[in-house]
């Protein structure tokens, strides 16, 4: 149950940097395989749509420092590294979203993964010329999120 609280409490802070973020801004998707199968089908859909993993950061580490009681808790970075470099150059507001990310936790003998909806960013940031951008890596999300949840 402190799993589900935590994952609310952490969507809830996230939909506030989001603002005007709605519930359905965010993409969860649960799969039936075990954490480990699932990071391994995480990464390697996210690299299948030419996006590399920049890193992985261990959250449970931290949230147990708090008296959580967590299974295992990970936050996957990624990105296009000319994608970002560019972006990073021209739209230097957008840093703090770069690279993009993906939250992903156990939950039993499920997995969760989860992140904000790209398309969301375009309250955030108005010039049009960044939305085919948003646009694509909210496909890139969905098809990586289907792979996760399809894997057996």
């Amino acid at each position: 149950m402190k799993t589900l609280t935590l994952l609310l409490m952490l969507m809830a802070a996230l939909a506030v940097l989001l603002a005007p973020a709605q519930a359905d801004e965010m993409l969860i998707v649960r799969s039936g395989r075990d954490f480990e199968e699932a990071m391994v089908t995480l990464q390697g859909a996210i690299a299948s749509r030419g996006y590399k993993v920049t890193r992985v950061q261990r959250v449970d580490v931290g949230l147990e420092a708090k008296g959580y009681q967590t299974d295992k808790y990970r936050v996957v970075f990624y990105g296009k590294a000319e994608e970002v470099a560019r972006l990073a150059e021209h739209h230097p507001e957008l840093i703090p979203f770069l690279p993009l990310s993906v939250a992903i936790f156990a939950e039993g003998s499920q997995t969760l993964i989860t992140t904000n909806r790209p398309r969301a960013l375009k309250a955030l940031f108005p010039a049009a010329e960044l939305w085919p951008t948003f646009d694509r890596w909210e496909q890139d999300l969905l098809g990586i999120f289907d792979e996760v949840r399809q894997a057996r």
